[in-house]
């Protein structure tokens, strides 16, 4: 299929005005900052490592996307702008492949449309333009490479593909479903994949699972579902599932963080709610009665569910209440429902007629892509805009406080700080840091209130633990301070040196 050269050549296209960006939010801490990313031997003696370095509690094991940092470390030099090219290569491969996994059942025109929807979607801007993303952009890869691979009965490969999907991000788990849903929708008679072919990828999932039970389990979930029944998780989370469907249908108000009050923490039913509910039910619904009508439907569906499930907050709370980059595989779906609809276009109107409205879309879709770019330029950009837009995110004013006190704007970091607790008082984070920056400027009042709200939600919050060393130091309370940095350093042993610093 010549096509897919097109759609390749687009979606890489889109992106190249990244090649100029900088590192962004999450890049500083796991690339530009982590040592296991620092070249290709840093990241091959990091293999036995979560991928979340210290602090960060977020855990995972994605070795592989490790890796992957670890090769353009050493090729460019640290150089952003070549990761970024990276990232726009790999998005280009996944939407090429994207039109050969589809092309089983549409026509080459139909998947030639769907594989263009899916490149220039603009809710893959944050999948694609954050460096970080790109464990998913590896695991779509992985996955649907796996998926071809099987359909040629390529058995080594496709397990290859499938082992290099889930070593790049968690989600990829569901790669052996994923294979035996597009086995499922074969034509009926066709010959179906081996016992022995299921049994190796059973047994990968399962090694996989066993490696990342050792290193990667992550104790990071959002601050929302601190303490949360599961009725509480599910008032906040089908919202977010609601606001994810409408996100791949109208993606017109893309935000950076979703966190409180972007999505507003709710603790009962609400129309939101129910809206989310209806979506857990209708998608897999979707999938079942289009296995014979529209079987392209039924596996985008399927995988869409599947992709998102594992940060749906629906099973379990995770570490957002919803991200963009998660809609990544998802996005699937809507591609090949325009791919449908170009087909019924096709057949009601003349063909010219059909390619010019699809030309828009894509146009359209392309523009507001491009317009989305320039916020992942740099930190700078990425806080300005969300603070602009989003005034409601209480990230964004914490964020906020960090930067003003990093450059010695203590009275501005503190009302970054009271405003952020204002919008959402039950992250810990936000006291923790608020008490710290007051200590430093010499002012201890409310310090140790500060500290004990942040310690009753989590008692081994790395800087409210900080805090309240502090303040028995200050108290004169050496004893104490010491028992208490002795337990930091069992929870925190990279802290050594901090606490050192303090008792010596």
């Amino acid at each position: 299929m010549k096509r897919v050269w097109w759609v390749f050549a687009a979606a890489v296209a889109l992106y190249l005005p990244t090649v100029r960006y900088s590192y962004v939010q999450d890049d500083m801490l796991i690339i530009r900052n982590n040592a296991a990313t620092h070249g290709v031997g840093a990241a091959l003696r990091a293999l036995d490592e979560p991928y979340w370095p210290p602090p960060s509690r977020g855990g995972m094991y994605r070795p592989l996307t490790t890796l992957s940092f670890g090769v353009d470390w050493s090729i460019s030099g640290a150089r952003p702008g070549w990761f970024h090219f990276m990232n726009a290569l790999w998005h280009g491969l996944a939407c090429a492949l994207v039109v050969l996994v589809l092309a089983r059942w549409l026509p080459e025109s139909a998947a030639f449309v769907a594989g263009l929807i899916f490149a220039v979607h603009p809710v893959h801007v944050e999948g694609v333009a954050n460096l970080v993303s790109r464990g998913e952009l590896f695991a779509a890869v992985g996955m649907l490479g796996a998926v071809l691979a099987a359909r040629q009965h390529r058995w080594a490969l496709a397990v290859a593909c499938a082992a290099a999907a889930m070593l790049s991000k968690e989600h990829a788990v569901i790669t052996g479903v994923v294979i035996l849903l597009d086995d499922w929708l074969q034509s009926p008679g066709a010959r179906r994949y081996p016992t022995g072919f299921y049994v190796a990828i059973a047994g990968l999932t399962i090694s996989f699972l066993g490696a990342w039970l050792v290193v990667g389990v992550s104790g990071d979930v959002a601050p929302p579902f601190f303490g949360a029944t599961v009725g509480q998780r599910l008032a906040i989370g089908l919202p977010a599932v609601w606001r994810a469907a409408t996100l791949l249908v109208w993606p017109a108000d893309l935000v950076a963080d979703y966190h409180p009050e972007v999505i507003p923490v709710r603790s009962g039913l609400s129309l939101p709610a129910v809206a989310g509910a209806f979506v857990v039910v209708a998608v897999p619904y979707l999938a079942w009665w289009a296995r014979r009508r529209a079987p392209a439907l039924a596996f985008a569906a399927a995988v869409a569910a599947l992709a998102y499930l594992p940060t749906s907050n629906l099973l379990f709370a995770s570490g957002v209440v919803l991200a963009e980059r998660s809609l990544y595989l998802p996005v699937l779906l809507s591609a090949t429902a325009a791919g449908y609809g170009f087909m019924w276009l096709e057949r009601h109107w003349e063909a010219r007629r059909a390619g010019l409205v699809v030309g828009l879309v894509v146009l359209v879709l392309a523009g507001r892509s491009y317009l989305r770019l320039p916020v992942w330029r740099d930190n700078k950009t990425f806080l300005l805009t969300l603070l602009a837009q989003h005034p409601e995110s209480y990230r964004a004013h914490r964020w906020a406080a960090h930067v003003l006190a990093e450059v010695g704007d203590t009275a501005g970091a503190l009302r970054e700080f009271t405003r952020a607790d204002s919008i959402f008082p039950r992250d810990p984070s936000v006291q923790g840091a608020h008490a710290l920056v007051l200590l430093e400027s010499g002012d201890t009042t409310g310090v140790a209130a500060l500290a004990e709200r942040a310690r009753r939600v989590m008692p081994r919050q790395l800087l409210a633990v900080r805090a309240q060393f502090l303040i028995d130091l200050a108290r004169g309370d050496r004893a104490r301070a010491r028992a208490l940095a002795d337990s930091a350093l069992v929870w925190f042993p990279w802290e050594r040196e901090w606490y050192r610093h303090y008792l010596q």
